[in-house]
């Protein structure tokens, strides 16, 4: 057996799963509201729904581990429509991917040089995905805390020069989860100068891109970061995307790679022998939601009325800010958030996630500790309901 797969932790809900076995048997008559995994229930788009329908024919056809050209052309011209850039080069600059989940594992295998004493850096909490796919290709993480005192950015000047010497890939996510952050151009700036001096791979999860709470301000991406900088060829950068969110398709399985062209090339190469090419099935869907902006403003539209019932409740008992992006709110509690989340649990029926298990102890800290994470991902009367739990509970318990 591989011996890699022993430093794996357990997942943030095995953990969840674990501790609400422990709490106190919910009062009779409360039905159950869980905000705590990101799982978008917002319905499907009707487009890409007919989409599935008048292409089951690519049930019969082996896909192309490239893509579909089609596809490949859409996201390009989605890039460029949405980030005011040059399209990227459909044909050497993007790769459809089987979610950004897969991609971000692979692509990890693909950068990282096992012998080589590798260091990945992560935000911390973060995507724990990040940590799998550095432990499994043989590196080493090396987790930066987020600071609160910086809008819950990463401060990157906090990372030994040592540390840099050895560092071949950066994790970063824009927006963040879990608290909602959005780099800056001047964030953007500064690890790109890093990146320029020690030669590492910059890796942007952007999956909660189009989640954004003010229409007219969208998420900076990084592709339009490099272009602004004048990072024309996106050397050492490569974003991913997703339709999960934006298009509420968690089970469709469907994203995108895109950047430096090189990095394409021999991500290319790996998911060649890796076996993860996009059916045509699934990549006319695609096609159907990378070409449609109507239901994404309707699904920011459902997202920001939820912040808005649901905020004026919780900020009465808790320290919780709106995000600049995502579904989460990521609230502070008044003690342990793995007690807060299991005797919330045990008397509300209401399911949060500890903070913690999204984040490692690092540097004497682990910065998840006292906070839990809310998706808002339920329906609105039941986002509204929960809360109202919420601060029933916080009162009835401090």
């Amino acid at each position: 057996m591989n011996p890699r797969l022993d430093a794996l932790h357990p997942y943030p809900f095995e953990k969840l799963r674990a501790l609400l076995a422990s709490a106190t048997a919910q009062p009779d008559g409360l039905t159950p509201i869980n905000l705590s995994i990101g799982e978008p229930k917002h319905a499907a788009p009707e487009r890409v729904a007919q989409a599935i329908r008048d292409n089951l024919g690519g049930l019969s056809v082996y896909p192309s581990t490239k893509g579909d050209p089609a596809l490949r052309q859409a996201i390009a011209n989605w890039l460029a429509r949405r980030y005011s850039i040059p399209a990227p080069d459909a044909e050497t600059q993007v790769l459809p991917a089987l979610g950004s989940r897969e991609a971000l594992f692979a692509f990890t295998q693909t950068v990282i040089d096992p012998a080589a004493g590798s260091v990945v850096i992560c935000p911390n909490p973060f995507y724990q995905i990040y940590e799998g796919a550095t432990l499994l290709a043989g590196a080493t993480p090396y987790y930066v805390n987020a600071d609160a005192l910086r809008n819950f950015a990463c401060d990157w000047n906090q990372v030994p020069d040592e540390v840099w010497k050895k560092t071949r890939m950066v994790f970063v996510c824009s927006p963040g989860n879990p608290a909602g952050n959005v780099m800056t151009l001047d964030e953007w700036e500064d690890l790109f100068a890093l990146s320029d001096r020690h030669g590492f791979v910059i890796a942007s999860d952007e999956c909660y891109s189009e989640i954004y709470l003010d229409e007219g301000n969208p998420p900076l991406g990084g592709l339009q970061a490099a272009r602004r900088l004048g990072r024309n060829d996106y050397r050492n950068l490569v974003a991913f995307s997703s339709l999960s969110k934006r298009s509420n398709v968690p089970g469709l399985r469907s994203g995108f790679v895109a950047g430096d062209a090189a990095l394409i090339g021999r991500f290319l190469r790996y998911r060649t022998y890796h076996g993860s090419a996009m059916s045509p099935l699934v990549s006319a869907a695609s096609i159907a939601a990378w070409t449609d902006e109507a239901h994404v403003k309707d699904n920011r539209r459902l997202y920001r009325e939820k912040f808005e019932a649901v905020l004026p409740i919780l900020q009465n008992v808790l320290d919780v800010q709106r995000p600049q992006a995502s579904f989460y709110l990521w609230a502070a509690t008044p003690g342990s958030d793995t007690a807060f989340a299991r005797d919330l649990y045990g008397r509300t029926g209401v399911t949060v996630l500890p903070g913690s298990f999204l984040a490692r102890e690092a540097h004497g800290v682990n910065p998840g500790q006292g906070r839990i994470r809310l998706a808002l991902v339920a329906p609105l009367a039941d986002c509204v309901q929960a809360a109202e739990r919420i601060a029933h509970f916080v009162h009835t318990s401090v």
